[in-house]
């Protein structure tokens, strides 16, 4: 189980203390819950299904792959040619990308039903191998579905750019840059992340500051 509203508050505030660069995103960020989906196959096919469109696009085409498939699952994806998949709204690499995760899993390559035994690290290079999932969608896999508490995006655009603020940095941070930076939030680098996204989407829509 992820940590709830009140242990959130609890981490954050230890975040906080112990990187002052924080401090104020904690304090103009209201209390959030844990941002969780699904998992297994279907909540990994649910993130390649959603990127680069709109949430609302995202929600639509999925809807239209369960009505066409009776159930998101990797026999059932393996089993639908390519061009069927397309004709319920999805594009050629990620039909062909949902192909390789239902291959991978019906192989043995990964098994969404053990990855929770797995260590971070492991997970992610077990996801990566799979064509078409990149770091990224395997690091917030293992946040939103496997509910992780020490992952951490870097290569995510929006953390970038909330940690440049919380820096008070000229320059947003490479991924690399990203990576080491948020070492210094272990144990609780997922907490910080959904810090960090929290207090970016309150700025961007004008209702909590960016700096006092």
């Amino acid at each position: 189980m992820p940590p709830t509203p009140d242990e959130l508050m609890v981490i954050r505030a230890e975040l906080a203390r112990r990187d002052p660069a924080l401090a104020h995103a904690h304090e103009v960020t209201p209390p959030f819950a844990w941002r969780v989906r699904p998992g297994g196959f279907a909540g990994l096919a649910w993130m390649i299904v959603g990127q680069q469109v709109s949430t609302a696009s995202a929600a639509a085409i999925w809807s239209r792959v369960e009505a066409g498939l009776g159930e998101v699952a990797p026999e059932r994806v393996a089993a639908a040619e390519i061009e069927a998949l397309r004709a319920l709204g999805l594009s050629l690499f990620k039909a062909r990308y949902l192909h390789a995760i239902a291959e991978a899993h019906t192989a043995g390559r990964v098994d969404f039903d053990r990855l929770e035994r797995l260590s971070d690290e492991e997970a992610v290079a077990r996801l990566t191998a799979i064509k078409g999932v990149g770091r990224w969608t395997a690091e917030t896999y293992l946040m939103f579905c496997e509910e992780r508490v020490d992952v951490f995006p870097g290569g995510d655009v929006a953390l970038q750019e909330a940690m440049r603020w919380a820096d008070r940095s000229d320059l947003r941070p490479s991924e690399k840059q990203a990576y080491a930076r948020a070492e210094a939030w272990r144990p609780w680098r997922s907490v910080a992340a959904h810090l960090l996204w929290a207090w970016y989407g309150g700025v961007r829509r004008g209702e909590i500051t960016q700096h006092p």
